[in-house]
């Protein structure tokens, strides 16, 4: 059997006593690309800095295709582990050619030097400015030779941190898709760092979701999206609606109908949460809604408190008749109702979560 391009066990690193990274444990196969995804100060950052072994772990252990590269009595040197790194600000040196900065590092005569140079440059379409400066190129420009510099060595795992951050929004897509398909073509691993939610279902075969420390799941950004491990890994990737209720018989009574809760004693306190985009919208008929149906449940009535066209989807929120709480709907393309205008609402079923109250 095939050994992990990376793994990882057990890793802490402490800050002040305080843990930053906090018992990690991460694998990743040959040719896949990992996200490790989480808010800011979370320990992402550090996380890829101990893999690249620029800082060391306080305990924990390390491995590229089976091999120890470091724990806290082996280490390995940097330079040796055979591993690249991108960063957020490109970090290319000013002072060297776009050539020159492509094969800084690499282990071989100056002819072979340039030639490897010309090759990466020419995978990212930017031959022809071998022998300019970093100044004079894009952002984008800057990027792709990033890009280059980190595979001219040829790394089985590549590390990115925040890597398209500086890129303004319309480059960015057309960044990573290339850079992605390139990293494939290579069959590197990679390892990315980020906390744009959509950035990580873009890219990654698989989701590391970090928060203070942990990895609070791991799996494919499918599982990840659809079977969140707690309410909060639901609203770090989109907005979320939130209904309380009591357990009884495994079932909690709401306004919206019974939701189904197995797996809760009887008085639990419970949170049903939701995605906006899950939420229906009929219209009010003199007091009366649609009928109830199996698949979403009773309708409950709310009064339109605003409305807002994003682009793709309006999003109109909601103030409800039973409790005066908030609820917020996404639909398709165009739909502004005015504030002040009663209509009912009603959940999918299929898309609801239930976990212990906060």
């Amino acid at each position: 059997m095939q050994a992990p391009r990376l793994e990882i066990r057990d890793i802490i690193r402490r800050y002040d006593g305080k843990p930053v990274v906090n018992n990690v444990s991460l694998t990743i196969q040959p040719g896949k690309v990992t996200c490790l995804l989480g808010p800011s100060g979370c320990g992402k950052s550090t996380t890829l800095r101990i893999i690249a072994g620029v800082e060391m772990q306080d305990s924990g252990s390390i491995y590229i295709d089976g091999n120890l590269i470091c724990d806290t009595v082996v280490r390995v040197p940097p330079e040796r582990r055979s591993v690249g790194l991108m960063f957020q600000d490109f970090a290319l040196f000013p002072h060297l050619s776009v050539g020159e900065n492509v094969a800084f590092g690499l282990k071989t005569s100056a002819s072979e030097k340039r030639a490897r140079a010309k090759e990466y440059l020419e995978r990212v379409g930017l031959a022809g400015y071998i022998d300019d400066y970093p100044h004079q190129l894009s952002g984008g420009e800057q990027q792709r030779v990033a890009l280059a510099r980190a595979l001219a060595p040829k790394p089985r795992l590549m590390l990115m941190d925040e890597p398209f951050s500086g890129l303004d929004n319309r480059l960015r897509d057309g960044i990573r898709d290339e850079t992605l398909e390139l990293l494939k073509e290579e069959g590197t691993s990679v390892l990315l760092v980020t906390h744009e939610p959509e950035e990580a279902m873009r890219m990654a075969d698989e989701i590391a979701l970090m928060r203070q420390g942990h990895i609070v799941q791991q799996g494919a950004p499918y599982n990840i999206y659809n079977a969140p491990a707690d309410r909060e890994a639901v609203a770090f990737f989109s907005d979320i609606n939130t209904i309380r209720g009591e357990v009884k018989g495994a079932l909690v009574a709401t306004p919206f109908g019974q939701f189904l809760a197995p797996g809760y004693a009887d008085g639990s306190r419970v949170e049903i949460v939701f995605r906006p985009q899950h939420v229906g919208i009929d219209f009010d008929r003199a007091g009366k809604g649609p009928s109830p149906s199996a698949k979403t449940g009773a309708p409950a009535r709310g009064v339109v408190q605003r409305a807002r066209f994003m682009g793709s989807e309006s999003l109109v929120e909601f103030r409800m008749d039973h409790d005066g709480e908030k609820l917020r709907a996404t639909v398709p393309n165009v739909f502004l109702p005015k504030p002040g205008t009663p209509m009912w609402l009603s959940i999918r079923r299929d898309r609801c979560f239930v976990f212990p109250a906060s």
